[in-house]
């Protein structure tokens, strides 16, 4: 209860009177929902004469991942979901909708609006009940249908979509708790109704298909209205609000059978370009200043524009020009292998799971999308092949187009400095085994008020040499529940940073909340043929009371392949400062006389640290106060090996951590 009040008290210390108003009427507005005013009664009837087209005008005849896919569905039909650290969670078939599988706890089916469903002791691990409810798994079912014909896929979907109906009732539960969840599962009934036939769908046949389809399509018009009254707003419209429109419009232009949805589709449309080009830097960074978010924007961005498109709803050119930018981001953060560093918040979310296969990556797949809509050879470059996901989405032609693009005549060479994301790339002999690519963060906390998905890491930066990931940013491992190790991911010692008196340098304020936020600045940013170099600071430590301000200035030279952090700090008093390098898993890290040595599969760092206050000692797996671990997907650690040098200090002081890079070990 303690946790419950301090969120709600810090949650109101960054409200503006405005956002308390709007969150009163909201508040009123639910009161009055709970007691049955304002709620779809009976949605009227629809037009049957009038539903949308799907996004491609032919289906995929094969998939290259087609035993993944059958494998996946059957899966499915066994009752095996795939759920986070959970990958084949028994919920049975049909599923028990409102069992959270990794608690066992049975969530209330009461009024939704007004459920807590931040109190674990009410509904379980929120995420794990969530996630099934989305109805990925019933764009699976769709997939394997339409490849193979087999009818024991339909009959799942009708036994899938009729057993969440009779179990989460309209509005009663948690599954009608979140209007962002809403609209992730209306995009995949929408994908999984397209693949079906569409209003021509075997589904529909008969008076029970009759009598089914109906259902559904009560069902569509009461998610539309619901998001419709619950978009997220003020300190909270983030990737939410955009998840949301997204639902709100493609669900409209999917089942235009209700007056109501030309408003929906036309607030959708024009709010979600607002949106996304207020969310997204010019540059090309979402300003949640998390890689994963920036994924998941972009694929939100696709699947509207792609349904707009196929619908005769463009649009504009500067939507698609800072589409084509967030690509180029992602493009140049990853290195010669395809890794993207794990920089702010991971939920391992997908909007619709068109390709269930264990190499799917989500990174390289928009890549292959993009390369093919904005004709850019250096996107299939990195991306490497036409994957699965790309082709369901842009079809046969989508992948005649692909493989007609030529290869870049000279070396990639992408954008390595965004200034208005706070990102810069400093390395060399980029696309090649001697690659050495250094991605480092100058960037804002997060995005409005709360910063909902940022990380405390100003100044930190990621480290790969030949496509090995050597110095890396551990992850995020939690969001509702477990906040020691929400906490510790997301704070300064889970960074390749340095901390002062134990300190973050933002106040965290909750689960998604931040209090303060530490200001980054980039002072200098200056590449070059035989020299590279960085300099930022931050303000996050000037709130102490002897205020610290920490400034990094980073030099690479290429002629000798040194790195040289400089760490400045001005101030008057006596510290503890902790600097933390974060290794990859795989890596072998020893210690020597001062020399810290970290090996991986045949690259090598040495680090040196010649201030003699300066001891460094290696943490492995560390629980009580947490250090040494990785999170390489939502609720999974693994420990690694994380090298701190600790020391006092007593007024201005520089030090100096000297990094010796081998990319190719002789």
């Amino acid at each position: 209860m303690l946790a419950g009040l301090s969120w709600r008290f810090n949650r109101l210390r960054l409200m503006s009177i405005s956002e308390l108003a709007f969150r009163a009427r909201r508040a009123l507005q639910s009161e009055m929902q709970s007691r049955g005013i304002g709620l779809v009664i009976r949605p009227p009837a629809p037009d049957l004469r009038r539903f949308g087209a799907p996004w491609i005008s032919e289906w995929p005849t094969r998939d290259q991942n087609l035993e993944a896919v059958l494998a996946a569905a059957d899966a499915v039909l066994a009752g095996r979901f795939n759920v986070f650290a959970m990958p084949a969670a028994r919920l049975g078939f049909p599923p028990q909708w409102n069992r959270d599988p990794r608690t066992g706890v049975e969530a209330p089916l009461s009024f939704g609006v007004t459920l807590n469903y931040r109190d674990d002791t009410l509904v379980g691990d929120i995420k794990y009940l969530w996630e099934p409810a989305r109805h990925l798994q019933l764009v699976t079912l769709a997939q394997a249908w339409r490849l193979s014909g087999e009818a024991r896929y339909l009959a799942g979907c009708r036994i899938l979509l009729e057993s969440w109906w009779e179990q989460c009732p309209y509005p009663l539960g948690a599954h009608w708790s979140s209007a962002l969840e809403l609209a992730i599962r209306l995009v995949n009934w929408a994908a999984a109704w397209q693949l079906l036939n569409g209003g021509e769908s075997p589904l529909f046949e008969g008076p029970n298909g009759r009598l089914f389809q109906r259902r559904w399509l009560d069902s569509v018009y009461q998610h539309c209205h619901f998001i419709a009254l619950h978009l997220s707003r003020y300190s909270s419209a983030n990737n939410h609000l955009l998840g949301e429109l997204m639902g709100l419009f493609i669900g409209s232009l999917t089942w235009p059978c209700w007056s109501a949805q030309v408003k929906w589709m036309t607030q959708a449309r024009e709010e979600f370009e607002r949106q996304a080009l207020t969310q997204n830097a010019p540059d090309g960074v979402n300003r949640e200043q998390a890689v994963y978010y920036q994924h998941e924007v972009v694929d939100m961005m696709l699947q509207c524009a792609l349904v707009g498109r196929a619908n005769h709803i463009e649009f504009s050119a500067p939507f698609w020009e800072r589409l084509e930018r967030m690509l180029e981001f992602i493009a140049g953060i990853m290195d010669c292998n395809g890794h993207v560093p794990m920089i702010g918040d991971a939920d391992d979310a997908v909007i619709v799971r068109l390709d269930p296969s264990k190499e799917f990556d989500p990174y390289k797949s928009l890549l292959a999308t993009g390369a093919v809509l904005f004709g850019r050879s250096d996107f299939k470059e990195k991306a490497g092949r036409f994957d699965a996901k790309s082709r369901w989405l842009l079809g046969e032609q989508g992948a005649l187009r692909f493989d007609a693009l030529e290869k870049p005549a000279a070396s990639l060479s992408f954008r390595r400095a965004f200034p208005e994301g706070g990102y810069y790339i400093l390395g060399d002999a980029f696309g090649t085994e001697r690659e050495i690519r250094l991605v480092a963060d100058v960037a804002p906390l997060g995005y409005l008020s709360i910063a909902a998905h940022g990380h405390a890491d100003a100044l930190a930066f990621t480290l790969a040499l030949g496509g090995k990931e050597m110095l890396i940013d551990p992850g995020t491992f939690a969001y509702h529940s477990q906040s020691k190790w929400r906490d510790y991911f997301r704070g300064t010692s889970a960074h390749n940073t340095l901390r002062v008196d134990g300190e973050n340098q933002s106040v965290i304020g909750g689960n998604f909340m931040w209090l303060r936020h530490a200001k980054a600045t980039c002072e200098v940013w200056e590449p070059g043929a035989d020299q590279e170099r960085l300099v930022g600071s931050h303000d996050g430590y000037m709130r102490l009371r002897d205020p610290v301000r920490h400034r990094r200035e980073i030099v690479l030279d290429k002629r000798c392949n040194v790195l040289r952090i400089m760490d400045m700090l001005e101030c008057r008093g006596r510290h503890i400062i902790e600097l933390y390098w974060h290794c990859h898993e795989e890596g072998t890290v020893t210690i020597v006389d001062g020399t810290v040595e970290v090996r991986r599969a045949g690259t090598s760092l040495a680090l040196v640290m010649k201030d003699s206050r300066f001891t460094p000692r290696l943490a492995r797996g560390e629980e009580s106060e947490p250090l040494g671990w990785v999170s390489r997907g939502f609720d999974q650690k693994t420990e690694t090996g994380t090298i701190i040098w600790t020391g006092e200090i007593a007024g201005n002081v520089t030090l100096c951590t000297e990094i010796t890079v081998n990319p190719v070990l002789a």
